[in-house]
């Protein structure tokens, strides 16, 4: 095996990083006190190539590998993992319409979101399927050329905003097999948003319900044929979790390396925190955690990228691991930051709202069981 980066990857990452350092690490912490979406500032690293990283080039993408988009995501998310964590979901929902759509479809969508002219958002959770997705219950009836849309999602990333929604909702039968994708673009009649949900964290992104009551859309704008929208939504979600691990360990990474510098400023008993054992074994077993949980979600990616049959398994595993590590990392390092940690003028706190949800979106971490272990039963 070979770790050593290529001097492309090195290049966007550090592209990545000095982005993040610059232009969202100064301003992280507004946009979190006043639930601000950095629309120019998204635009700014589209315009990096962060908003298309994995559609192909011929409608304005990157064209670059899951695993690039690993080592992208780890550094925006150094810096603000809410922000990162929007433009993960953003080109979640760009690489679906590049992967399913058609040609008429990806030229008149992709562009826009590339540049982040547009936003794109994930719509696949519902108030009555959370976890068990195969159930969700917004139906698109077919009429004629269009597909009469009811129901409604729960907290979609981007809802109110957004210019465009991919949507998966049935239509035809129960389960997987009777569920279908329908690009719903924003000013649809029909289209309307609940109100804008009071988190914990990840304030830098809106999020709403998206409701449908006798919303048309053409049947121009499905993804694939009827009956392959859950195929298309898992996997979405493989790449999907591999991004969120992966701003997990931005932003735990971010905290050890502040909770490293203030331990050797920070004196007790007549000495720096550094100076003792429990702290140091502390650090030490931090950075193996995250390093660990690194080599998890570059294993993941690559096998994404080979179109591995393994790498449905090896997504859940990286995202259980590395949001699971990565929450403890910033919880442990606000921990050694005292009554520190708990104050807003430090930013441990900000990072452990915002990682807290990784352990629940993508996914949640119980579902990533499932999903390991029924694979390990099927062998």
């Amino acid at each position: 095996m070979d770790f050593t980066l290529s001097e492309d990857q090195q290049a966007f990452r550090d592209t990545a990083r000095q982005f993040a350092t610059d232009r969202m690490l100064p301003q992280a912490a507004r946009w979190d006190a006043e639930k601000i979406f950095p629309e120019e500032v998204l635009r700014e690293a589209a315009a990096l190539g962060f908003g298309g990283i994995y559609v192909r080039d011929d409608v304005g993408g990157s064209g670059l590998s899951r695993f690039d988009a690993a080592l992208i995501m780890e550094e925006l998310s150094a810096a603000c993992p809410s922000t990162a964590a929007y433009i993960s979901i953003h080109n979640m929902a760009a690489w679906m319409i590049d992967a399913f759509g058609d040609e008429d479809q990806r030229r008149r969508f992709l562009p826009r979101l590339c540049s982040m002219e547009h936003f794109a958002s994930y719509c696949l959770t519902e108030p009555g399927a959370g976890s068990d997705a195969a159930a969700l219950s917004t139906r698109a009836e077919l009429q004629g050329d269009h597909y009469v849309l009811n129901g409604s999602k729960a907290f979609i990333s981007g809802g109110g905003r957004s210019d465009i929604y991919v949507v998966m909702l049935r239509t035809g039968g129960a389960g997987a097999s009777g569920v279908s994708t329908l690009v719903v673009e924003a000013g649809t009649p029909g289209l309307s948003f609940g109100k804008q949900e009071n988190k914990l964290g990840w304030n830098s992104q809106p999020t709403a319900s998206v409701i449908f009551e006798n919303c048309k859309v053409p049947v121009a704008n499905r993804l694939g044929p009827e009956g392959h929208g859950f195929k298309i939504a898992m996997m979405g979600l493989d790449g999907g979790r591999i991004n969120i691990g992966a701003c997990s360990l931005g932003g735990a990474r971010a905290c050890l390396e502040t909770a490293s510098r203030y331990v050797v400023e920070r004196k007790q008993f007549g000495k720096p925190l550094a100076d003792f054992q429990a702290t140091q074994f502390k650090l030490a077993d931090m950075a193996t955690e995250l390093d660990a949980a690194r080599l998890l979600i570059w294993r993941a990616a690559s096998l994404l990228d080979a179109k591995s049959p393994e790498a449905t398994q090896a997504a859940a595993m990286g995202k259980r691991f590395a949001t699971d590590a990565g929450f403890r990392v910033v919880n442990e390092a606000l921990q050694l930051h005292g009554g520190y940690g708990y104050l807003k003028d430090f930013p441990l706190e900000r990072y452990l709202r915002d990682l807290r949800v990784h352990q629940i979106l993508e996914g949640t971490n119980e579902i990533m069981r499932v999903i390991i272990s029924r694979r390990l039963l099927m062998s």
